[in-house]
């Protein structure tokens, strides 16, 4: 793929009297999280499914995230692979808020307990100099904000028993987040392709995953380009200081407690993370960064 798809409309999410359905799936998610229960799909609450009402949950989630304190510091976009794509029966990528409770450290430790179902996949983050609030972003508009580039790893997560999800259900649920690690070596986009970078993600140092930023949309520019016009539709934008995942390079890989990551992503460098065992004393509620 040479360019983004045309970015879909997304209309603000309504206030918790708006639309009952709305405010029942936002209530499931947010209860899921809470109690390390994973809640039924959210989709045969919203009618007909559909992108714009799963929008409105994930919107009404941030809101109350934010209400409750809580620090957007950027976005994550999913859906990136044509692959995946297929698998749900959708054309378009998803995107979801991060919030600065959702950073580990490079080469920090996931608390045993921490997530339901976690999944690990090696990304490019872009980090924005300044705004990009334009509703057509181009890929030299992206090639201008960024700041610089990081190797980065997401752990994606399901509130949803199962991972039994469609397009809906991943949208309410924040797009599937969970937490992310960035590398600590930033690199400036002057002279790198960022198609053409290689990835590989080992587990325990087996590799389980490899890719290249074309299997990103044809290129994580590409990709901060096409969220930087949707969000700018719905009234939001992409702005300076922003962390940008922009969306895995290869197939996620179950996560189980006791595994370590490391992903190499060349030109960019390595980042790491570690899952801690069951039982080890790092307590669900008691360690930092526990369950919200």
């Amino acid at each position: 793929m040479s360019h983004p798809p045309t970015p879909p409309p997304v209309a603000p999410a309504p206030e918790d009297g708006g639309d009952p359905a709305v405010a029942r799936a936002a209530d499931l998610l947010a209860e899921a999280a809470r109690s390390g229960v994973p809640c039924p799909p959210v989709r045969t609450l919203l009618a007909g499914g559909d992108a714009e009402t799963a929008y409105a949950v994930q919107r009404l989630g941030t809101a109350r995230g934010l209400a409750a304190g809580r620090r957007i510091v950027g976005r994550k976009i999913g859906l990136t692979s044509p692959a995946v794509q297929r698998q749900l029966g959708v054309d378009q990528p998803d995107f979801g808020a991060l919030f600065a409770d959702m950073a580990v450290p490079d080469g920090g430790l996931v608390p045993a307990g921490r997530l339901l179902q976690p999944k690990v996949e090696a990304e490019v983050a872009l980090v924005l100099g300044r705004d990009l609030p334009h509703a057509a972003c181009t890929v030299a508009d992206v090639l201008r904000a960024v700041d610089f580039a990081l190797p980065a790893l997401e752990i994606v997560d399901s509130r949803i028993a199962g991972w039994d999800i469609t397009f809906a259900d991943t949208v309410a649920d924040n797009a599937s987040s969970g937490l992310f690690v960035l590398g600590g070596t930033p690199v400036p986009l002057t002279g790198l392709d960022l198609r053409g970078v290689r990835m590989t993600l080992t587990r325990g140092g087996a590799e389980v995953s490899t890719g290249s930023g074309a299997d990103c949309l044809g290129s994580p520019l590409n990709s901060a380009a096409w969220l930087a016009s949707v969000l700018s539709g719905a009234g939001d934008a992409l702005r300076a200081g922003d962390i940008v995942l922009t969306g895995a390079l290869g197939p996620m890989v179950p996560a189980a407690p006791g595994d370590s990551f490391e992903a190499r992503i060349s030109s960019l460098g390595a980042v790491r993370v570690s899952f801690g065992a069951q039982g080890s004393g790092v307590g669900e509620s008691g360690a930092e960064g526990g369950r919200r």
